[in-house]
């Protein structure tokens, strides 16, 4: 069994089984059969629930039971609170534990332990998770999101990409679309009317919506409608500056550290729970060209980052306006 660590936000603490196969949890004198290359899949687990006692025994029986093998699992339990979260890695084979049975026997866990969270993912097994991608002039983050995808490195099956700036069917981006069978809508917005309607109904069998620089703010009655999460990113320059072209104003302020961040969307703007957040030096020899790419080359490499930690179950709230990252 792989270390198991449970983190307070005060000082970490390494407990339970470092080394040790999940054979040493039976009744002497019983083997456990293991999975082998052939034939083990990969699962993930995550848990948010009060906290108790025997809660990581539980779920570590669960699986050992069914033959599986812990890979590693992460554990917080925030001081003084009463919360614990926990991400598990697996392996197990699909002939002994059937998908639907294990979705069965975390659901028992979750009812014991009166679980807020409890979700499981079989990534080879399960459906990707459905998005779509809203973009307006700026292209950099939709391109790398779309190079991305077809590398096969964002775990996603992209829907459809939304903007309210049409494109020229020539541009790299239509070409990219056309080629790969994904639609591309252009809704053209107003002040008083942000299509959210039709918006609503080309998302509607998504899973969650990605703002690849999207320069529309959705309102909070779009945002109950939709029901499912929202991540955006946006630049993250230091200090902050609003307005247009905030990179030029940066720039000429002579700002040495410019940022990215990623985050859920909400009704108040930008002010959503933090995802994933990078920053870099520049300098005074930095022109404006290579600051602004070094700009753009966090906004993608940011919000990519969110888009797999959401798709590998890496984030859980945490309090009003927080997250736990794994």
């Amino acid at each position: 069994m792989a270390l198991i660590r449970r983190v307070s936000s005060s000082f970490p603490r390494v407990f339970g089984l470092t080394n040790r196969s999940l054979n040493s949890l039976n009744s002497p004198g019983e083997s456990l059969d293991l999975p082998t290359s052939s034939s083990f899949a990969h699962g993930i687990h995550v848990f948010h629930c009060p906290d108790a006692v025997g809660i990581v025994a539980k779920l570590s029986e669960c699986i050992a039971s069914k033959g599986g093998n812990i890979l590693g699992a992460d554990i917080f339990v925030p001081e003084n609170k009463n919360v614990f979260y926990s991400r598990s890695q697996f392996l197990f084979d699909p002939c002994k534990w059937p998908r639907m049975q294990m979705d069965e026997d975390f659901l028992k866990i979750s009812k014991t332990f009166n679980a807020w969270k409890s979700v499981v993912r079989v990534p080879d097994q399960d459906p990707k998770y459905k998005i779509a991608i809203f973009a307006s002039k700026q292209d950099h983050c939709l391109v790398d999101l779309l190079h991305q995808w077809q590398g096969g490195k964002l775990p996603v099956e992209i829907t459809c990409v939304i903007s309210n700036h049409d494109r020229d069917p020539n541009t790299h981006v239509m070409r990219f679309l056309e080629r790969h069978g994904i639609a591309y809508h252009y809704l053209h917005t107003y002040n008083d009317n942000k299509r959210e309607g039709e918006i609503l109904e080309l998302v509607k069998n998504t899973d969650f919506l990605v703002l690849a620089r999207y320069m529309q703010v959705l309102s909070g009655d779009f945002l109950r409608s939709y029901g499912n999460d929202v991540i955006n990113i946006h630049h993250g320059l230091l200090p902050s500056f609003k307005g247009s072209n905030p990179s030029k104003q940066a720039f000429n302020a002579g700002v040495k550290l410019i940022g990215a961040t990623s985050h859920f969307v909400t009704e108040e703007l930008d002010a959503g729970p933090i995802i994933e957040q990078m920053v870099e030096r520049v300098s005074h020899r930095d022109n404006l060209q290579s600051f602004v790419q070094k700009s753009e080359n966090l906004e993608k490499q940011c919000l990519t980052n969110a888009i797999r930690s959401y798709c590998e179950l890496r984030v859980l709230p945490y309090e009003e306006n927080r997250t736990v990252v794994f």
